[in-house]
């Protein structure tokens, strides 16, 4: 059984196309083949705060989303929204399987900033860094990851700041060329993370921040295929201008991807 939340949370971003990720995560989640699909209610936005945009409503954000996660006990597919939307969900996780669970972010970014690094104060930004317990206030959870948890893949648009944190913390990272060492030999539990602008905005450029030289998404969506042990996932930050029947196929693909390897 698997159940869709829905999380349309735009917040987060800086972007000016932002306010569509609301759209994309409710047409997103209305592809998806699931048995149920629960939507999380996002309030208005807030002001920066501590840094951070929007701190407030994303707070109130995090909030809902775990109370929906409190009343479902199928595997969890959350779609955003902003890629700051399965900070609950991770969390879920964790607790269920505590160090044992391994997340698979593949995004282009590491998301890894600080608000001292991050001038705009966007929340995507600064996800990964949050699981890690190093995050603002309200918005990191009760039971961090440690380094050895987290793998960054797809990724190759960071900034040197943020590769600096990455080495230090000794957190593992590859690129496109290399993608594929992400996936060997990794057993479950396993918690896959997709921000779809890990993509070849040649093949899928329906993101805020979309970056060149990404990986196809027929790649993706095999190498995600082939693991065991997938316990929760997420897609995150599609950003529409229109409706293209390939940017639906591309979700499709990647969310039955995700979904049977559950």
């Amino acid at each position: 059984m698997t159940t869709v939340l829905c999380v349309p949370q735009w917040q987060g971003s800086a972007s000016e196309r932002a306010p569509r990720l609301a759209e994309g995560a409710r047409r997103a989640a209305a592809l998806v083949t699931a048995d149920a699909v629960v939507t999380v209610p996002v309030p208005d936005t807030s002001p920066k705060l501590g840094g951070i945009r929007a701190r407030d409503a994303l707070i109130e954000i995090q909030r809902r989303t775990s109370e929906a996660l409190a009343g479902i006990d199928d595997r969890v597919l959350t779609i955003g929204g902003d890629c700051a939307v399965d900070i609950p969900s991770i969390a879920a996780a964790h607790d269920r399987y505590g160090d044992a669970l391994t997340v698979l972010w593949i995004d282009a970014h590491p998301d890894v900033y600080s608000p001292s690094t991050l001038p705009s104060g966007a929340f995507h930004g600064m996800v990964v860094r949050a699981l890690l317990g190093d995050g603002p206030a309200g918005l990191v959870p009760a039971r961090p990851l440690s380094p050895d948890q987290v793998i960054i893949a797809g990724e190759r648009a960071g900034a040197d700041s943020e590769h600096e944190y990455l080495k230090e913390r000794g957190i593992r990272r590859y690129g496109v060329a290399d993608l594929h060492h992400a996936f060997a030999g990794l057993t479950g539990p396993v918690y896959v993370h997709i921000d779809l602008d890990v993509l070849d905005p040649e093949a899928f450029d329906a993101t805020c921040y979309p970056e060149p030289g990404g990986v196809h998404p027929d790649r993706l969506a095999e190498l995600v295929a082939g693991l065991d042990g997938v316990v929760g996932a997420a897609l995150t930050e599609y950003a529409p201008l229109e409706e293209v029947a390939s940017e639906d196929d591309v979700i499709r693909a990647l969310s039955a991807a995700l979904t049977n390897a559950f």
